[in-house]
């Protein structure tokens, strides 16, 4: 959610077209009984660090029913790919170019220590965009605000322009941060630093329940610290 048309990306650097309409997930994005030996040490780390995030299952939201299914490179590389050489998501996300940049990108944190687990967002069965869920207490970003143990932070891209700009953006949201509350008793609140120019952006995370706190000076850019709080899960 980033600064072109509403709902195309937000990350803490900077967020392609969508294919949702024109390729459509196969059994193989389910989870399968069977998997590598990366997804098993990704999903051990996980289960320290992010409370198991794999197992979480689907979220239903006013826009379907969206399940977070960690990215494989083998499967998943040539579409994160295409999304990032979109010019409205290349603005923000600062990933365009050949898919070794972002092979890169997702082996850092397919290989790290589990503070970051990339996602694609299947909504109804079809993959429509990208996440980043991470402990924003143990990223560089804690430098940049007062911290709390176990803040949890997310960057998201929707992939298609038929689906920004209509509210799926803002609904996908909720939906994860939501998601992210149930699933993680101690997380008392979900953090995103989308770019303070990237206004559609902003106002995506203000429409799912987000409310903004400051604008912080990050490596890159000026952003938007947002927040949604467990408390205020509820009214907002």
């Amino acid at each position: 959610m980033q600064g072109q048309p509403a709902h195309a990306a937000a990350r803490p650097g900077r967020a392609r077209r969508s294919c949702r309409h024109a390729v459509r997930l196969r059994h193989d994005h389910e989870p399968a009984e069977a998997v590598t030996r990366e997804e098993s040490a990704a999903m051990t780390l996980d289960d320290g660090l992010l409370d198991g995030l794999h197992g979480w299952g689907p979220v239903p939201c006013s826009a379907g029913v969206l399940r977070l299914v960690p990215v494989r490179q083998e499967r998943d590389l040539a579409l994160i790919t295409g999304w990032m050489n979109d010019p409205a998501v290349a603005a923000f996300w600062e990933l365009a170019g050949p898919a070794s940049v972002t092979a890169a990108h997702l082996e850092a944190q397919l290989r790290g220590d589990g503070r970051s687990i990339p996602c694609l967002g299947v909504l109804d069965g079809v993959p429509m965009s990208y996440f980043e869920v991470y402990r924003a207490d143990l990223d560089p970003l804690a430098r940049h605000y007062p911290a709390r143990p176990h803040d949890t932070g997310v960057h998201v891209l929707v992939g298609g322009a038929a689906d920004r700009g209509r509210g799926v953006g803002s609904a996908l949201l909720r939906a994860v941060s939501d998601h992210i509350l149930d699933h993680r008793p101690r997380c008392t609140r979900v953090l995103a630093e989308p770019d303070l120019e990237n206004t559609p952006s902003v106002s995506a995370f203000l429409s799912a329940g987000f409310r903004f706190s400051a604008e912080v000076d990050l490596p890159g850019k000026r952003a938007a610290l947002m927040i949604r709080d467990r408390a205020l899960r509820r009214l907002l």
